[in-house]
């Protein structure tokens, strides 16, 4: 069996700050990273999606972490179509010098679209230099459909990350409709990308079936809930999901037998709302059982050190 991997997507989400899931000592951005890091050797970053962070930033988390920790990093809004925010651009980037609004890639010159990915590389590297990288993550949205512009598109971002490993999220129905689905698992699978595997809410534009197949090392399956609210809410009401004892028993079930097929594999509680993830997260990776018990081998790590010392 592969390597079980479990964590959160974020550690410092707003209603995680706010909901007591920290203890009082861990009062600031050093300190959370290090109590999440004792809990689980995962986690999404999930700040890259909205602005690109300063190397020294990305330093910073390598450096507060255990040598085996994984961090995955999801990709700049912009790079997946999404829009962003001006203010998000260093202001060197900004177009005309404008601060407020939003821009997406058609708004820049290549020029400085090319700099904002050299910029995001930058600021990855110090995590990949220390052997923390996980994948970059690109979850692209649900209005890029199936077909041979939406793959080249995909393409042209995963060779712009390589020699790095790459995760993708279809956030669209038409890349599983019928014949597509065999198309799209071949596709990822020939240019050695791993397919996202996801459970959430069915029977929406968005929606994917939470199919679990390892396209490319490492395997990957995120969790977003079944928030009732998923095409109508905000945020917080969109991903507002427990998951019950139960069907999180059957996903272990489900888990092992993918980690059977991989030598790793990534597992990422994406139900942020007020610390949810986090619970989750530490029950399925109990279930999961010493495959996934990193608690456990944090402790071992630190008995050893204190043995050496």
């Amino acid at each position: 069996m592969g390597e079980i991997k479990v964590g959160t997507s974020s550690w410092a989400d707003r209603s995680l700050l706010a909901s007591g899931w920290y203890p009082r000592s861990a009062n600031t951005p050093a300190g959370r990273l290090a109590y999440y890091a004792e809990r689980f050797g995962l986690v999404e970053v999930d700040t890259t999606y909205y602005a690109v962070p300063a190397p020294e930033t990305t330093s910073a988390w390598a450096d507060r972490t255990p040598p085996d920790f994984t961090f995955n990093v999801k990709a700049f809004g912009l790079f997946t179509g999404h829009g962003a925010e001006l203010a998000a651009l260093p202001r060197d980037l900004r177009p005309d010098g404008r601060d407020t609004g939003r821009v997406r890639r058609r708004d820049l010159p290549s020029s400085t679209y090319d700099e904002l990915w050299q910029r995001f590389r930058q600021a990855v590297a110090p995590i990949a230099g220390a052997g923390k990288l996980g994948v970059l993550l690109f979850q692209f949205p649900p209005w890029l459909a199936h077909g041979e512009n939406a793959k080249r598109r995909i393409l042209d971002a995963v060779e712009r990350c390589r020699p790095w490993r790459v995760a993708v999220e279809l956030r669209n129905a038409s890349w599983f409709d019928g014949d597509n689905a065999p198309d799209t698992v071949g596709f990822l699978a020939r240019h050695d990308i791993s397919m996202v595997s996801v459970d959430m809410p069915q029977g929406h534009e968005s929606s994917v079936p939470p199919l679990l197949l390892a396209t490319a090392e490492p395997a990957v399956v995120r969790f977003h809930g079944h928030s009732p609210e998923w095409s109508t809410g905000g945020k917080e009401d969109r991903f507002r999901y427990a998951y019950g004892d139960d069907e999180l028993a059957a996903w272990a079930e489900r888990l092992r037998d993918l980690a059977a097929e991989t030598d790793e594999l990534h597992v990422l509680l994406n139900n942020c709302c007020a610390g949810q993830a986090q619970r989750d997260a530490a029950t399925l990776a109990a279930l999961l059982g010493p495959e996934a018990d990193w608690p456990g081998r944090y402790e071992r790590r630190r008995a050893a050190l204190r043995v050496v010392r």
